[in-house]
């Protein structure tokens, strides 16, 4: 009499009817394979189980990469749609005022940030009635401050583009909501010739949100399109 254990005849029969089932089944395979080596012994190198081990574990690292590739594609197509519905809601406003006011709040939430702040450099101290009325999304500052801001006061370019986190940041920038920035993403602006420079910051109360290592394509296109909507209403 064999000594063989024999299978359950309803499990054998599942088996039979679908056998593609039992070759899917990854677990099912790895316990196949191991019971196979056990019965031909410790002697014996089965370099095909070995090849497959290879095989399965250059498989997953495929897998991880594929979902990796996937979801990078995702979040880039999210960014895109972010930024274009921001830049629509830009060219609505049909006064200076109301754009200011909806880059402070729709602008702002549709970018997902906790703050926005428009940094114009002006040489004239003056602060007009007007522009009080927008301290929540305007800062006048003296010249020279965004170069001396964008590079923390070192001798280097300021880039066009500028991701960073924050331990403090500034009151000048941010007014009252500075206690709780915690990362930023800066835009120079070029607001035409003989005019002086100007900096959209982005706030944001998580210290990941603005990276050094984050792409900065679709904020540096952002920005262009601020500075061409800014020239047409200084002008």
């Amino acid at each position: 009499m064999s000594s063989s254990p024999k299978l359950d005849e309803t499990l054998r029969e599942a088996i039979i009817a679908k056998p593609q089932a039992v070759l899917d089944d990854k677990d099912i395979m790895h316990a196949l394979v191991a019971a196979n080596e056990r019965a031909m012994g410790g002697n014996v190198v089965d370099l095909r189980g070995i090849a497959m081990e290879r095989l399965e574990a250059r498989l997953d690292r495929l897998e991880d990469t594929h979902r990796s590739v996937i979801a990078a594609a995702y979040e880039n197509l999210a960014g895109t749609n972010q930024v274009q519905r921001a830049v629509l809601r830009l060219l609505d406003p049909v006064d200076f005022e109301t754009f200011l006011r909806d880059l402070g709040t729709e602008v702002a939430e549709v970018l997902r940030v906790d703050a926005i702040r428009l940094v114009l450099e002006s040489s004239q101290a003056e602060r007009g009635a007007s522009l009080e009325r927008l301290d929540d999304v305007l800062t006048v500052a003296q010249p020279g401050f965004v170069d001396s801001y964008l590079t923390a006061g070192r001798n280097a370019m300021p880039r066009q583009v500028t991701l960073r986190q924050l331990q403090q940041a500034t009151p000048q920038v941010y007014g009252r909501r500075a206690d709780w920035i915690r990362s930023e993403a800066c835009l120079k602006l070029d607001l035409g010739p003989g005019r002086l420079p100007g900096m959209l910051a982005m706030g944001a109360e998580d210290p990941h949100q603005f990276t050094p290592q984050l792409g900065t394509d679709l904020l540096a296109f952002f920005a262009g399109v601020f500075e061409r909507t800014m020239r047409r209403w200084l002008s």
